[in-house]
């Protein structure tokens, strides 16, 4: 199946293995009676940084009250939460040690489909004295799914099997290169996982690290997207863009005089037909960068730019 021998694949994954690391996590939660009680979790992640920094799962430490940090030699410490981002499902936790096992972290810039992909995890600690290993290829780049926590983009699609307890775990090439953080497998489609892609996720881990989240910028607008139905049905100006429905006071869009009612048809001359793509546009920006947009409010069409600030958290 793959022009990889057998002896160079061993190779890769025991060279790999040692960074992987198994989290368990604790949240308190109240039951029915409204009592608190412990939810225990388990999950992956990745050493990358000997001074014990390590890269999982945003949806696996969220709200913990504890996490435990078990390393591939049975080792135990105590996690600190350093950040988490809900929106790439990434975050950073820290255990106090030195000359960890760091993984190699690669380039997913240049990952193919076809390319060999091996996802490890670590869902079970010392009780499995060991990684659990799958093998297969890339076999889509740039996948967007809806999950239960959001709408996820630009992820890596696999077949190579990931279970539940292998998420935060590194997805590998053939180099042994971190390509990707293994991420989702969507319920009831057989043998498809998704891992966020290792250079969307460095920029994340920066973010997270000097922060402790991630700064994005924000118009301050909820709406809807327009189509040739809505739009005769409700008599718009437009068939096509957004309709503003909720300016929020004080957001760059207030400031730049932008009212329930308008319709915003473009965004840096880019056609927009709903808030996905505008928020895609968004993406691409840093706070203090300004954007255009070109709104249509009854049959007056212009032009306005707006400078970009920080979101609320």
């Amino acid at each position: 199946m793959f022009p990889m021998n057998e002896d160079k694949m061993i190779e890769t994954i025991e060279r790999a293995s040692p960074s992987v690391v198994n989290i368990n996590t604790v949240r308190l939660v109240h039951d029915y009676y409204m009592n608190v009680v412990p939810l225990r979790g388990m999950g992956s992640g990745v050493i990358i940084d000997p001074g014990g920094l390590i890269l999982t799962n945003n949806h696996i430490v969220e709200q913990s009250e504890s996490i435990e940090v078990t390393l591939f030699d049975s080792r135990k410490f105590p996690g600190k939460l350093i950040g988490t981002d809900r929106l790439t499902d990434i975050a950073v936790v820290k255990v106090e040690g030195d000359n960890l096992p760091a993984a190699t972290l690669g380039e997913s810039d240049g990952v193919k489909v076809g390319q060999m992909a091996i996802a490890i995890g670590n869902p079970f600690g010392f009780f499995l004295q060991g990684p659990t290993v799958t093998v297969g290829v890339i076999s889509a780049l740039k996948r967007t799914i809806q999950a239960e926590q959001g709408v996820f983009e630009n992820l890596i699609q696999t077949d190579a099997h990931i279970n539940p307890g292998n998420s935060g775990g590194p997805l590998i090439n053939a180099r042994g290169e971190v390509i990707g953080i293994n991420s989702a497998n969507i319920p009831f489609a057989q043998g498809i996982g998704f891992s966020i892609p290792i250079s969307s996720a460095k920029r994340i881990v920066d973010e997270l690290i000097k922060y402790g989240k991630v700064i994005r910028p924000w118009l301050g607008i909820l709406g809807v997207g327009v189509n040739p139905q809505i739009a005769q049905y409700y008599k718009l100006p437009s068939d096509k863009g957004i309709l503003v429905t909720r300016v929020f006071e004080n957001s760059p869009a207030f400031n730049a005089g932008i009212e329930p009612g308008d319709m915003i048809v473009e965004a840096d001359h880019k056609d927009i037909t709903d808030m996905n793509e505008l928020t895609k546009e968004l993406r691409e920006k840093k706070v203090g960068d300004t954007m255009s947009v070109r709104v249509q409010r009854g049959p007056q069409v212009g032009d306005i730019d707006m400078k970009l600030a920080e979101g609320p958290s």
